[in-house]
């Protein structure tokens, strides 16, 4: 399954140039209005929509400069390669179609039926069906072939809105409130499959990660005094064990700072397999946080003067 990223785009090696495109169009030709733009015959799904935006186009070589290009530069196209009877297709087109409704303008859906406009596959340098294009302020910024999951793609789209300037609220993720849920509840194993589940789909998701390294930290203080667990750490400093738990503690205390310097210290003590045991445990808690917390920041600097 394919995994579109905005910073691992094919277009930052320059693989596509839209401005080659502007020949193909007529001078004159202008983007269209929502009663303009008609159903493809080849591709699967509903015809073009209209209402509050407009939302779902079907292009042309005719009209490729106007609805792509020209009308990039104000709301962001994402363009849809398809063709009828390809199974990926037939699926993933409705679903493109159904989110570009429902964000009403936001974002202008472009489909391109390939068997019946080779040659704008052959420009997009097409080679998959389906195949996925971003372009924004008229040039491509990202693409992706195949299908994704849709809370994927519903992400996916919301990086294209923001590069396009568009202010977008967070989507809400469901797979991450049910495995919140169980986390909360105290059902680890049920909350460690969630999270590791989602992150089979989305590797680089950042809430799952954080939640994946709550479970650890929850199962590793399960039962314990924390008091006696923060005072066997202060009586004994070069216990690693000690001290990584009561790190742990200190971080479920709401004392992340305490926490992190606590192991930062224990890394400037240690060697060798110790010394990399806390390391990694820091590591895993740094990711709790997340990379934008200040605290993490600072604690980063000081590992990193603690290990060179």
């Amino acid at each position: 399954m394919s995994d579109p990223r905005i910073t691992s785009s094919i277009f930052t090696r320059g693989a596509v140039d839209l401005s080659a495109l502007r020949s193909t169009a007529p001078a004159n030709t202008r983007p269209s209005t929502p009663t303009q733009a008609g159903p493809s015959a080849g591709l699967p799904g509903g015809p073009a929509t209209g209402g509050g935006g407009l939302a779902v186009i079907d292009l042309t070589e005719a009209t490729l400069q106007a609805e792509v290009l020209e009308r990039s530069l104000t709301t962001p196209v994402v363009v849809f390669f398809g063709a009828a009877g390809y199974p990926e297709s037939d699926e993933f087109a409705p679903v493109l179609e159904r989110l570009a409704a429902e964000d009403a303008g936001a974002w202008v859906l472009a489909r391109v039926d390939v068997q019946e406009n080779p040659r704008i596959a052959q420009m997009f340098q097409i080679q998959a069906i389906p195949t996925v294009y971003a372009v924004v302020g008229g040039r491509p910024i990202d693409a992706f072939p195949g299908v994704v999951p849709e809370p994927q793609l519903r992400q996916w789209i919301a990086t294209v809105l923001k590069a396009g300037g568009v202010a977008v609220a967070e989507p809400e993720d469901p797979r991450l409130d049910e495995a919140d849920d169980a986390l909360m509840s105290g059902d680890l194993d049920a909350a460690e499959r969630a999270y590791k589940k989602i992150l089979a789909e989305s590797p680089a998701d950042a809430a799952a990660e954080a939640g994946l390294a709550q479970v650890g930290v929850a199962r590793r203080v399960a039962g314990v005094d924390p008091q006696a667990a923060v005072a066997a750490a202060q009586a004994a400093p070069d216990d690693v064990e000690a001290q990584l738990l009561a790190a742990d503690i200190e971080v479920l205390s709401g004392l992340a700072e305490q926490a992190y310097a606590r192991l930062v210290s224990l890394v400037r003590r240690t060697t060798g397999d110790d010394r990399e045991k806390v390391r990694q445990h820091l590591v895993s808690l740094f990711t709790i946080a997340g990379p934008d917390d200040p605290a993490v920041a600072s604690a980063r600097r000081a590992l990193a003067s603690a290990l060179f």
